[in-house]
């Protein structure tokens, strides 16, 4: 991969990665007032700039010569969904399952939301449970306590986050060093 490509890739990865933690941070419950406005900006947010990187990858791609074949793979194309047609049968079924809702009436899409129907309700079980998986705990914390570094306010960990999440963000954030350019 070319330098300059590289480098505006992993740009483009940073701030999806501010974008989610900012997801995360509105779905605290000291943003009720704002969480439905600023979650659904931070994720497309996140969402359209990991797009713009795929898609500077692609166009990369097909500049030195790669088949449109091989490049709709994996782009994954037959994964795309249009934003702009708003929540299909799937995050309908979805959405019920993880509010305990019966299912929806299938159309012909009716398998696939049979199965977010069903994935709802796993969720929504979970949900129920302490939310203590070490691997969903250390990424948010990580994500937190990134976002704190860059900021400098770790401070602010303290005010928002729940207090396990809090410290170990805080910990993340501590052993974080300012970045040292590379010399050659």
């Amino acid at each position: 991969m070319p330098e300059p490509l590289r480098r505006s890739i992993h740009q483009l990865v940073s701030e999806a990665v501010q974008n989610c933690q900012e997801v995360l941070r509105y779905t605290e419950p000291d943003q009720a007032h704002t969480w439905k406005r600023m979650t659904l900006y931070r994720a497309t947010d996140a969402a359209d700039t990991m797009n713009m990187a795929a898609m500077l990858i692609a166009a990369y791609c097909q500049r030195t010569g790669m088949s449109r074949d091989t490049l709709e793979s994996y782009l994954q194309l037959v994964q795309q969904q249009d934003r702009a047609k708003g929540p299909g049968e799937g995050e309908w079924a979805h959405l019920a399952g993880l509010l305990g809702e019966d299912a929806p009436v299938a159309s012909e899409a009716g398998t696939w939301a049979s199965m977010q129907f069903r994935s709802g309700q796993r969720h929504a079980e979970e949900a129920r449970q302490p939310d203590d998986d070490p691997q969903k705990l250390f990424t948010e914390a990580c994500v937190h306590g990134l976002r704190a570094r860059l900021c400098e306010d770790v401070d602010s960990l303290d005010g928002y986050l729940p207090p396990h999440v809090a410290r170990l963000a805080r910990k993340v954030a501590e052993v974080l060093e300012e970045p040292q350019t590379a010399t050659a």
